[in-house]
């Protein structure tokens, strides 16, 4: 064989152990030797071969002679390393730390970070075989590493520490090694020095410790004085240094008194903070019973007995337990002490000596012999001592390693003394290491039979660690439970209980036990991974997942990452079948970390790197844009590997599939379990799952096939493995049909395999039925379909199968089980098929009064589903227009606007990569009605654009787009295209209405009445043509042309909806446009009455009642609409409701919960101003002081800030928010702060004519109090009239100026004024106002009247004005001044006493009680004028009744004046 021959089979040799063909590789290797007995590669090769054939003898052979070879070369020595780690011989233990040993040198040159761990490996089982000096050597090595890498300063540090930790258990060995004592010793020291700050927390334990260490080193005195002192210069409060000198010189002996003295009355000094001249003295004032225990043991090594027992006996007085009686000693005080008086030939006396010799120091402990001989003495002298016999199986068990004999002493021990629970559990332990099961249990029985309850605690828990291991749960239950009776507070115990209960199932209880476990013990973690195991058991996965990280966060402990992935991919899982993708992918990331964690500590473990593969696996189910996930970088296979990468879908998918790499998932486990179908099945999956991901281009088909062989190749290996399996070939079955392969006579086969293998099997009974309506045979697949609903009803793929059929069969039922589907759960096909349902029943809009359609889509709120289920969709499937589309159409049906035009955009986006113009034109169309919706007009006309133009929709959105867009021209061009491309006759009244608005917006009135005359002519007129011609006649005053049009409206028929409020409003302008305002309030009421549950209508009655007919306005709105109170409030305000009134039902309160319902409406807060207004002015009124001034101005500024600058009446709102104010303040007698108000306004807006003429009011306000009484000047008369007529429409200023006119007795001037403002108040239609110009204006002419002024005129006047208003309505106050004017011009006339008496006679709910009481008095003076007693004394009375005391008091002054 050649050089060239032998390299093939070398690297035949590689391949095959690559592909787990280990026989095949020894063969090559064999051929190898044949010629090159001295090949390195071919021993190693061997080895490794030989190692996974479980052959671990040929193994260790074939390293040792590749070592025998090439002793310096790294692969022979890790096999060997590799192979004593996994065979568990004692032999391979042994040698396993030399070859660590040999591998530290190695890697010692060459790789760092693998000789730090080989380091900690051999330290590891150094440490567990207490060869402390091997450990302490090894350690100085991994130090002096570090140092040579110049590692930091605390790193040094934290490894000087663990050395001190791990070689002070050499301390308590019977020999220990001075050489490992000075390795401590320099440990100790090193770490002092490299410890900061000095002194400080961590110095002063470091120095406790190394003072402890040193305690127990007898032949390093010096060092342990040394130590103490320096201890104690820096930490002078500590005692610890000091008692451990006391402890010395009392154990050593060789000290004087005062020697010994001396550091235990530093002590007593340090507890006491004074020193002592004496140790007695000290100990009497100190009362330390500590202090009299040190010194009696020192008494005691002087051989001073009666000072020892005299200070024993002050140590008990100083714990209360003696009387200083006592302490004098009565006779035989030293009977007590052990060993005293007893004979040397007696047994306690051997026994005493050989525990004195098995407790003393360290020669002793080396050499137990002494020890042994004694007990055997004692044992001799006297068989019946059981102590003897525990001490002598001590002996064997820990001395001679003779289990036997150990045992053998321990059973003697405890038949002598059965209360030796020492001796009786170690001789159970010794029978169960021998598997002697019988007698440990008989040896347990005797001890629970005799037991007491609480008692032998270690029995119970012997007996029932032993039912838990041979299965018996129930009565290891019992016996745990009774173990913690006797001691509740061992975590052990708990945690043994908390395991027969999980091995029980009882899940609530084991928790509940390993909970009290984790609360005695905390730093166990055994007892927080048991609970954690358990909730992942239940399907707690967030539970568990917590306390699970709880572990991996204080150690990396394996099976704890492992279940802490478990759980994350359990998680996600549930999370991908809610769709909510962004939160399973943040979680697959979380656990492929902790996974990768996992993997690198424990890579041989093969269900580690199949969570992994599941993992990354899991991935290929959510969109392609969210797979984005943060992989580690030796698992990714990137550059550099100590950072970790984002991968995309498919780079994760092959993650979890790639051989190729060391570290990559299923290859990874299948290498270590080659013949695991799961493991295959897996992997077939993944290749599967890579198969289905979008292809980018179309030349990937060939690629596409390739996956797909690749994963049916996988899954008839698993098959071949295990044919029992029904998953795997209902695997292979859905494989066999995917597009790219398409092996439907495979796949049928598969799928009646599955169910052959397993008859209840629902997912093959529906793949099946799958592949029968692929091959359109709707029977067999109707049959396999009804087949797994009766496996399964809540399985969502067959009620699919079955709707599809109904669908190609033409079922109405096709729509419900549709829905049933996305009831059961969120499904693709599902969804999209119900979507699409819904969607084309709306579209459908001649159906909508069917019974049909208000089941399936109100009464099972179907467009909410729909879109709730679509936006799932779209979420995991981005890529499908239709689907949006459809979303967008949902959306625009629930009003979300937003979400509507995102829908429309995502679709467009999608259909302009492809080639359909008809679907990118509907879509296009579609998003630009969803712009339009919006308010983004210009984008909309852009939109709009785009499309071909020749739908009516398409053109009909432009020429709204247009309008608003302010392109007026464009959108009545738009228009016209659309009316020529109408169809029908509603479709042209509806753009002819259009063009109509279009034109009267430009001012072309003619053009706008032909075209919505037009409209009425055609054979189907719609009433939004008659609405808009009503509206048209309305607002230019034409009542004939609004008449006509809402003549017509109203024939169309009944309204439904908006229209009624709509027709209402039309009729009630009309009427008052006509004049008729008394009608307007019935109109109302009568559409009111007609439909009760309008909450529309029932505003607009509450609007018009005031404005109106203000002394009805008390209508209480109680419907839902969102000014309910504020129309409420408003009425009463109108009808003078104030608290004075009514202390429960009034303006302030109704407007007070308008503001808090509502308090960003300024409407509201302008309202409560007017409510505090209407107190103020009832106070003043009454006379009494008003509540509520002060408030003008704090609710100004309010409104002002709670006014939205862009609404149309914010200007108006304003206006008359500061003159309420400035009303108020001047009500108040406050008229500087009204002048400082009005000027401060027009500081900003200097040319406001309002503000001009309200701060003119004031100061005319001011100038009238200064005048006290004298007329003003022409001049300021003159700025007061030009300010009004400034503003000549606004009624107030009319009103003003009128009354300061007739303050200054210029009547002609303000009957003037009044007309002025009569016309415009009848001009605007205001009916109110109307009346109450009227009525101001015959008050002025009564007045004149009753001053006896000569001439008609002013009674003409009063005539004239009160009969006006009378025209317009009832009203009391027009016939009081016309019985007035009667009472004035004949007094005495008997139509003087018909009209008074017409006004008092009436019932007091249909006159004011103002107007009343004005009548009652002037029918008295005409009563008293007449000498009509009865008459009088018949008013009195009704005075008297209805408490009318000013009467009363007014027929008294009569009375007085004619006397």
């Amino acid at each position: 064989m050649s050089n060239k021959e032998v390299k093939t089979a070398l690297k035949s040799a590689r391949e095959a152990i690559k592909n787990k063909e280990f026989k095949e590789a020894l063969k090559h290797c064999k051929a190898v030797l044949k010629l090159e007995k001295n090949n390195y590669n071919a021993w190693v090769f061997i080895g490794l071969a030989a190692s996974e054939l479980e052959q671990p003898d040929q193994a260790q052979t074939a390293y040792r002679k590749a070592l025998e070879l090439e002793p310096e070369q790294l692969l022979a020595w890790q096999g060997l390393a590799n192979l004593y780690e996994k065979t568990d011989q004692w032999d391979f233990k042994t040698e396993l730390p030399d070859v660590y040993q040999k591998l530290i040198e190695l890697y010692s040159s060459s790789d760092k970070n693998k000789c730090y761990e080989v380091i900690k490996k051999v330290s590891d089982i150094y440490q567990s075989d207490k060869e402390y000096l091997k450990l302490a050597k090894v350690w100085l090595r991994l130090i002096q590493l570090k140092e040579e890498d110049a590692s930091e300063k605390t790193e040094l540090l934290q490894l000087w520490q663990q050395m001190t930790r791990l070689l002070s258990d050499c301390m308590d060995m019977e020999e220990p090694d001075n050489e490992t004592q000075q390795h401590l010793i320099t440990a100790f020291e090193k770490a002092m020095a490299l410890t900061d700050p000095v002194p400080g927390e961590e110095h002063r334990k470091l120095s406790a410790d190394y003072v402890k260490c040193l305690s127990k080193l007898s032949h390093e005195e010096a060092k342990m004085k040394e130590a103490c002192e320096s201890m104690l210069s820096l930490y002078p409060t500590q005692s610890y240094p000091l008692e451990i000198l006391c402890s010395h010189y009392i154990k050593t002996g060789k000290t004087l008194f005062f020697s010994l003295i001396k550091p235990i009355v530093t002590v007593i000094s340090v507890l006491t903070v004074r020193p002592v001249c004496s140790v007695s003295l000290g100990l009497k004032k100190t009362g330390s019973s500590t202090g009299w225990c040190s010194l009696a043991e020192a008494q005691l090594k002087m051989h001073r007995y009666s000072d020892c027992a005299a200070s024993c006996l002050q140590g008990r007085v100083c714990q209360g337990r003696g009387s200083q009686s006592e302490v004098q000693g009565p006779p035989g005080i030293l009977d007590g002490i052990p060993g005293a008086g007893l004979s040397p030939n007696c047994g306690e006396y051997f026994f005493l000596l050989g525990r004195l010799y098995w407790d003393m120091g360290e020669e002793t402990r080396r050499d137990r012999s002494k020890a042994h001989t004694h007990l055997l003495k004692a044992a001799k002298q006297d068989p019946n001592l059981g102590c003897v016999f525990r001490y002598l199986g001590h002996y064997y068990r820990e001395v001679a390693k003779d289990r036997g004999r150990a045992r053998g002493c321990y059973k003697k021990a405890f038949e002598l003394d059965s209360s030796d629970a020492e001796s009786g559990a170690a001789s159970v332990d010794l029978s169960m290491e021998q598997e002697d099961m019988d007698t440990a249990l008989t040896i347990l029985q005797s001890v629970i039979d005799k037991a007491t309850p609480g008692s032998a605690k270690w029995a119970w828990m012997r007996r029932g660690l032993y039912h838990l291991k041979v299965g018996q749960h129930q009565q290891a239950i019992a016996d745990l439970q009774a173990a913690l009776r006797a001691d509740p507070e061992d975590w052990v115990c708990w945690e043994c209980l908390g395991e027969a209960y999980l091995n029980r199932r009882s899940f609530t209880a084991a928790l509940k036990a390993f909970g009290k476990a984790h609360q005695l013990q905390p730093t166990s973690i055994y007892s927080v991974y048991q609970a954690a195991a358990i909730k992942q058991t239940l399907g707690k996965f967030k539970e568990a997942a917590a306390e699970y990280l709880q572990i991996t966060t204080r150690e990396d402990y394996v099976p704890a990452l492992k279940g802490l992935g478990e759980c994350l991919l359990s998680l996600a899982k549930g999370l991908m079948e809610d769709y909510r993708d962004g939160g399973a992918i943040d979680l697959l990331q979380q656990a492929i970390k902790n996974l990768f964690r996992a993997v690198e500590l424990r890579p041989d473990l093969s269900c580690l790197w199949k969570l992994l593969g599941d993992s990354c696996t899991t991935v290929g189910i959510v969109s392609p844009n969210r797979a984005l996930v943060l992989v580690p970088g030796p698992l990714a296979g990137l550059d550099p590997i100590t950072q970790s990468h984002t991968l995309n879908q498919a780079q994760t998918l092959k993650v979890g599939e790639s051989v190729s790499l060391v570290y990559r998932c299923y290859g990874r486990a299948l290498k270590l379990m080659p013949e695991a179908p799961s493991l295959w099945y897996d992997l077939g999956l993944n290749y599967h799952r890579q198969a289905n991901l979008p292809c980018p281009a179309e030349g990937d088909q060939s690629s596409l096939v390739q996956l797909l062989e690749k994963a049916q190749q996988c899954v008839k290996k698993a098959i071949m493995m295990d044919s029992g399996n029904h998953n795997y070939w209902n695997a292979l079955g859905v494989i066999a049909m995917s597009k790219g392969l398409e092996n439907f006579a495979l796949a049928q086969h598969c799928f009646i395999k599955s169910i052959q293998v397993e008859a209840n099997n629902v997912v093959a009974w529906t793949n099946l039925g799958a592949l029968y309506l692929k091959k359109e045979n709707i029977e067999l697949s109707h049959e396999a379909f009804k087949i797994a609903q009766s496996l399964e009803p809540l399985y969502v793929n067959c009620w699919i199968g079955q709707a599809l059929i109904a669908e190609t069969v033409g079922s109405y039922d096709t729509m419900d089980l549709f829905r049933h589907t996305t009831e059961l759960s969120t499904h693709t096909e599902g969804v999209k098929g119900y979507a699409y349902w819904v969607c084309a029943t709306l579209l459908d809009k001649s159906n909508r009064d069917s019974e049909l359609y208000r089941y399936n889509i109100v009464q099972m709120n179907a467009v909410s589903a729909a879109q709730v289920a679509l936006t799932k969709y779209t979420e995991r499937i981005q890529s499908d227009p239709d689907a949006f589309i459809m979303l967008g159409y949902l959306n625009e049906h629930l009003q979300l606007k937003m979400q509507a035009v995102q829908a429309y955009q995502r679709s467009v986006e999608l259909l302009q990569s492809m080639s359909s113009t008809e679907e990118l034109a509907f879509a296009l169309g579609s998003y630009g009605r969803a712009l339009c919706t919006s308010g983004r007009w210009e984008e909309a006309v852009q939109c709009y654009s785009s499309t071909p133009l020749q739908e009516l929709c398409d053109l009909a959105g432009l020429a709204l787009a247009y309008f608003r867009s302010g392109l007026i021209p464009e959108s009545i061009s738009a228009y016209e295209r659309a009316l020529a491309v109408a169809s029908t006759e509603k479709e042209k009244a509806y753009i002819l209405t259009a063009l109509a608005l279009l034109q009267h917006k430009q001012g072309n009135l003619d053009s706008a009445k032909t075209l919505l005359f037009k409209c009425s002519v055609l054979k189907e007129p719609i009433p939004g043509s008659l609405l808009c011609l009503c509206a048209l006649g309305l607002v230019h005053r034409d009542a004939t042309l609004a008449g006509a049009a809402l003549t017509e409206l109203l024939k169309q028929g009944a309204a439904t909806g908006s229209a009624v409020e709509q027709r209402c409003l039309l009729t009630c302008t009309l009427l008052a446009l006509q004049g008729n305002y008394s009608a307007v309030q019935r109109e109302a009421a009568r559409a009111v009455h007609s439909n009760p549950g309008n909450p529309s209508l029932w505003a607009l009655l509450s609007r018009l009642v005031p404005q109106y007919c203000p002394k009805k306005a008390n209508v209480s709105l109680n419907t839902h609409i969102d000014r309910a109170l504020l129309y409420s409030g408003v009425n009463q305000v109108a009808s003078g409701r104030h608290s004075r009134e009514d202390s429960h039902r009034n303006a302030l309160r109704t407007m007070q919960r308008a503001v808090l319902l509502c308090p960003d409406d300024p409407a509201a807060w302008a309202g409560l101003m007017a409510a505090c207004h209407t107190e103020n002015t009832s106070g003043f009124l009454s006379g009494s002081a008003p509540l509520r001034q002060g408030l003008e101005q704090t609710l100004m500024s309010v409104v002002s800030e709670k006014v939205d600058i862009e609404h149309p009446l914010a200007q108006a709102l304003e206006g008359w928010v500061l003159q309420q104010a400035v009303t108020g303040l001047m009500l108040g007698g406050q008229l500087e702060q009204a002048e400082a108000l009005c000027s401060k306004v027009l500081s900003v807006s200097p040319e406001h004519p309002a503000v001009v003429l309200l701060l003119r009011q004031v100061q005319c306000q001011r100038l009238l109090l200064a005048s006290g009484g004298t007329a003003l000047p022409d001049s300021v008369l003159e700025q007061l009239s030009s300010a009004v007529m400034v503003n000549p429409t606004n009624l107030g200023a009319w009103h003003w100026l009128a009354e300061v006119y007739r303050s200054q007795g210029l009547l002609v001037q303000a009957v003037t004024a009044y007309r002025q403002s009569l016309q415009l108040a009848s001009q605007l239609g205001m009916h109110s106002s109307q009346v109450a110009i009227l009525l101001r204006l015959a008050l002025l002419a009564l007045g004149s009247c009753m001053a006896g002024v000569p001439g008609n005129d002013w009674k003409d006047l009063v005539l004239e004005a009160t009969t006006e208003v009378l025209k317009l309505g009832s009203s009391p106050m027009a016939l009081l001044f016309q019985a007035l004017l009667q009472f004035a011009t004949k007094m005495t006339a008997r139509e003087t006493r018909r009209l008074l008496e017409r006004l008092v006679s009436v019932p007091s709910g249909d006159v004011p009680v103002t107007v009343m009481q004005v009548a009652s008095w002037y029918l008295l003076r005409h009563l008293h004028a007449k000498n009509d007693q009865e008459l009088m004394d018949r008013l009195l009375e009704h005075a008297k009744i209805n408490r009318d005391q000013r009467l009363l008091e007014f027929y008294s002054l009569l009375s007085a004046s004619s006397s």
